[in-house]
């Protein structure tokens, strides 16, 4: 469909404010590859849209980025054509109409004529008439009939069946279930839970606010495994009074976990309050770290500008010194106590939160990221002092981002593995099912968290 756009003849109904929130926000990804988690909260609140139609334009940008491929599989069967052959704005549309009509509990024909009216202003009755033809069709089936006519053989391709019914790349659910290892059983419960919306959460500011006192202000629930968590159900966290005071921060509980295993790692010899956080952009983990640091103080190192700005916004008030340079050569002193090096990755385990991530990601990002990880890695052991602790972690399970990377550094440096198990009991609940050890790998299906891979090393 690529003849040009003509104005429509008639008036035509725009969209309501929620689904042209949600459009805006397909739009935006398609062509200047926004972020959607960022791209819907600035949406929403410049056009003032709260309450039901905040949560709807939410469930169809977030859903619809998340479904892209089972949706453009739908659409190209549908259309007879591949979606390459659809002007984009006019797929857009049909993502949205088609997300409406399998996903959700919306009327078909309230889903199907709001889109087909849109399509008549965006561009023709012609094209209007396209998308009516294609969405009816769509309409005629349920998710399930369309999955068991498109999806792979399940007998076949048991991990490109499952891969297709939770809207997932092929090769991440290989990914994910070569990292599950001999738990790869569980790939669809973990697919399942990455493809479901996640609830936000918070971290409240050790020292300064409680995880209860926080729960309560924000009408939320403490969380279950870190002591600074909060799960809030939903809304617009920015909104809220305890993130404007810079008391409470949004991390994922898997994060905080985390970063309070380095403080928890046993050290050979005193903590003489060094701290080193070597990607430390944009600072949330940062943030928990000095808030723990007693007497101490952390250096951040993080060389992207608006990163590094982020750093500075989130740490503030904290004893935090921010250093605009590179992890792998960032020209301080050796003798850090205690090293975080929270590497840049894939972050495939963190794809429930980026609706769009999956689809954008490729398989040819792993080699040069697993690259930086080591380097970054290597140079975290150069700056630790003998007897510190280096704690390595991503938010990607890719075995190659993960154990690849730990044994890369175990071959090449003087680093003994340490069980990094006993650092994620915290003084509640202790945190289960987290493998044979020595690393740790956080699942969503399990944990509830993100899928945070992390390793503790002990240097000399």
């Amino acid at each position: 469909m690529t003849h040009p756009r003509k104005r429509p003849r008639q008036r035509r109904q725009p969209l309501d404010p929620a689904r042209r929130a949600a459009f805006d926000v397909l739009r935006a990804v398609s062509e200047k590859d926004a972020y959607a988690n960022l791209a819907l909260p600035a949406i929403l609140r410049d056009r003032g849209i709260s309450g039901r139609d905040a949560a709807f334009a939410t469930e169809l940008a977030y859903g619809t980025c998340r479904t892209k491929g089972l949706l453009d599989a739908v659409i190209s069967r549908a259309a007879d054509r591949p979606p390459d052959r659809i002007d984009a704005v006019l797929l857009d549309l049909l993502r949205l109409g088609a997300y409406q009509l399998l996903r959700t509990r919306v009327e078909h024909h309230a889903a199907v004529s709001t889109t087909v009216e849109q399509a008549g202003i965006e561009f023709d009755s012609a094209r209007a008439g396209f998308v009516n033809g294609v969405l009816r069709t769509i309409a005629s089936r349920d998710e399930q009939s369309w999955v068991e006519e498109l999806a792979p053989d399940a007998s076949t391709d048991p991990v490109g069946h499952t891969a297709f019914v939770h809207a997932h790349p092929r090769w991440i659910a290989q990914a994910f279930a070569d990292a599950l290892g001999a738990d790869a059983g569980e790939l669809d419960a973990l697919l399942a839970s990455d493809d479901a919306r996640p609830a936000v959460h918070l971290a409240a500011r050790p020292g300064v606010l409680t995880a209860a006192d926080l729960a309560t202000q924000v009408g939320g629930t403490v969380g279950r495994y870190s002591p600074y968590a909060v799960y809030l159900a939903g809304g617009d966290p920015g909104r809220l009074q305890a993130l404007r005071e810079g008391t409470a921060l949004v991390q994922d509980e898997g994060s905080q976990l985390v970063a309070r295993a380095l403080t928890l790692a046993e050290l050979d010899g005193e903590d003489g309050g060094r701290w080193l956080d070597l990607c430390s952009g944009p600072g949330g983990k940062t943030a928990l770290l000095a808030a723990l640091a007693g007497e101490g103080r952390v250096t951040a190192v993080e060389p992207a500008p608006v990163r590094a700005d982020l750093v500075e916004q989130n740490t503030r008030g904290l004893p935090v010194e921010v250093l605009r340079v590179d992890g792998r050569d960032p020209g301080v002193e050796t003798g850090f106590d205690r090293v975080l090096v929270d590497a840049p990755c894939t972050g495939l385990g963190a794809l429930r939160r980026r609706p769009e991530a999956r689809w954008r990601r490729q398989p040819s990002d792993v080699p040069p990221l697993a690259k930086l990880q080591r380097e970054l890695l290597a140079s975290a052991i150069r700056l630790t002092r003998p007897g510190g602790v280096v704690l390595y972690a991503t938010c990607s399970p890719h075995l190659a981002e993960t154990v690849g990377v730990v044994a890369d550094a175990l071959r090449r440096h003087p680093v003994t593995a340490l069980d990094a198990r006993p650092l994620f009991f915290p003084a509640g609940e202790p945190v289960d099912n987290l493998g044979a050890g020595p690393y740790v790998q956080l699942w969503p299906h399990r944990h509830g968290t993100d899928a945070m891979f992390a390793a503790a090393l002990k240097v000399g």
